[in-house]
């Protein structure tokens, strides 16, 4: 595929081709197993000699063309698809960090992302260390360990809307010898590439925008194939030396720029097997066809309703980087100029039931966990996606107690409008 096709042909043409006679759609490969005509075939599969399939649980042909399509628009050299964006996550971190490291991770990240990092990695022997990503750089010097692998962030973050400045963090993470990994989630590929601006390697819940319909769970991880892994060979052990369970092959040695999505897909999808099903894929191929036209509609209708709510008396704040005077609006401009996402937070005046009978008042807008795709939704990350995080915990992560995160939807932009208005007057009775 041609690097220099603009993202809106990348999201439709990339991953695949379609030959005489064969499906002009990604087809869907719902097989467990692959069959091959000797026993030595099935051999070179497993001592990772060949390129191909034996078993789903690890790879399969729909998934990998998918993530083909997703590392095409990112820009990177490899990529591959999980279970879902946590479980991208797990794998992206857990890939090159083992019991006994250390990594640094924003605050101001999803809630299960920190609670991934904060409590299930603390048992597995990892040690995480929560930034303010806002701080300066000396500050972010100290949270730096001899032992420590990798940085985490979330390009804009969930749900606070907090832009990362990445080329600040991938400057420190390099020069500590480790990697930048970013959840590139609310933006997409997009509104943001951020191996542009230094990242190593880019997640993604493919559950959101890319899918945009709200019918399948999922996750990627997408390697720009930059980072020296081999620069650095004493702390990355997993990487750079020889891996016994598979008759002792050194990824970086044996696959190159491809050694860490390898590593990852051999190694981690064998043993976890947080696959996405080949349907899912389908689902998410669909989705990505449209991904350029859906995310400048996004674009266009969240600034247009962030605008009306900042003028209601009603609204004690809004939060939406493209406004201006927003804190968040010299990096918006830097790294998103074209927009951010359909997804802002915003606060309105008055006390929890208050909340509560304008959010149970919306007809158009749905109260939902999910978040980033076709239908408007809100929730209460306090009350919802956050209540596990103690109060201390929410003011860590940036989450105002009264805080409501809105993601606006392929609804018409004044149908909205129209419902915010009736269900505010209803919230006054």
């Amino acid at each position: 595929m041609d690097t220099k096709l603009s993202q809106g042909t990348i999201c439709v043409q990339a991953g695949y081709e379609s030959g005489n006679g064969r499906p002009r759609q990604i087809p869907i490969i719902q097989s467990t197993t692959f069959k091959y005509d000797t026993s030595e075939d099935m051999t070179r599969l497993f001592d990772l000699e060949d390129n191909g399939y034996f078993y789903t649980r690890l790879q399969n042909p729909t998934n990998d063309m998918v993530a083909a399509r997703i590392a095409a628009l990112e820009g990177g050299v490899a990529g591959m698809l999980t279970s879902s964006g946590q479980a991208a996550n797990f794998f992206a971190c857990f890939n090159i960090c083992e019991a006994g490291d250390h990594m640094i991770s924003t605050a101001s990240i999803y809630g299960g992302t920190f609670n991934l990092f904060g409590a299930t990695f603390k048992k597995m022997g990892i040690d995480v260390t929560f930034v303010d990503q806002d701080a300066d750089e000396k500050d972010l010097e100290a949270a730096f360990r001899p032992n420590t692998k990798l940085v985490f962030g979330e390009t804009l973050s969930n749900p606070g809307v907090r832009i990362l400045d990445i080329e600040k963090f991938a400057r420190l993470a390099h020069s500590h010898g480790v990697p930048l990994i970013v959840d590139n989630t609310f933006p997409t590929p997009i509104n943001c590439r951020p191996f542009e601006w230094g990242a190593d390697i880019v997640t993604h819940s493919t559950t959101k925008y890319m899918d945009g319909q709200g019918v399948q769970v999922g996750g990627a991880i997408v390697d720009s194939g930059r980072f020296d892994w081999n620069a650095y060979a004493d702390k990355f052990p997993g990487l750079c030396t020889p891996d016994p369970t598979y008759h002792g092959i050194t990824y970086t040695e044996k696959f190159g720029k491809l050694a860490y999505i390898t590593k990852a897909t051999s190694q981690l999808m064998r043993d976890f097997g947080a696959i996405q099903s080949p349907q899912n894929a389908f689902y998410l191929g669909l989705g990505l066809q449209t991904l350029d036209v859906r995310v400048k509609r996004h674009n266009q209708s969240a600034l247009r309703i962030a605008r009306w709510l900042q003028e209601q008396p009603e609204i004690k704040w809004v939060d939406f980087p493209e406004l201006e005077g927003n804190p968040e609006k010299e990096k918006q401009l830097k790294y998103m100029p074209d927009g951010t996402c359909g997804v802002m937070a915003f606060a309105l005046d008055g006390d929890r039931a208050f909340v509560s009978r304008f959010m149970n008042s919306l007809r158009l807008a749905t109260i939902e966990t999910h978040v980033a795709d076709c239908y408007t939704c809100i929730l209460h990350p306090a009350m919802h996606t956050h209540r596990q995080l103690t109060d201390a915990q929410l003011a860590e992560a940036g989450i105002d107690p009264a805080q409501l995160r809105f993601s606006v939807g392929l609804e018409d932009p004044e149908d909205i409008i129209k419902d915010l208005r009736q269900a505010i007057d209803a919230a006054k009775k």
